[in-house]
């Protein structure tokens, strides 16, 4: 099942309701995105990106994952 631009971001906002949130990608499968959260202020960019990756919900999981890749950038905001 492929999932879409608006879906991946709502997943994300679920979790960081005041977040800047862009999504980009079309085909389903690959995405980028970026997350500027003030949740994130003094944590590294690993434990930002685990943050992110935990609310999708197992949508990366497995080869039967609804999302193939996600190129992420996360950061607090200045």
């Amino acid at each position: 099942m492929a999932i879409d631009a608006s879906d991946l971001e709502a997943l994300i906002r679920a979790h960081f309701p005041h977040a800047k949130i862009t999504v980009q990608g079309d085909d389903g499968q690959h995405f980028a995105a970026e997350v500027v959260d003030a949740s994130f202020k003094g944590m590294n960019r690993v434990q930002q990106q685990r943050a992110v990756f935990a609310a999708l919900k197992g949508k990366m999981d497995g080869p039967q994952g609804e999302l193939h890749a996600l190129a992420l950038t996360t950061r607090a905001p200045d």
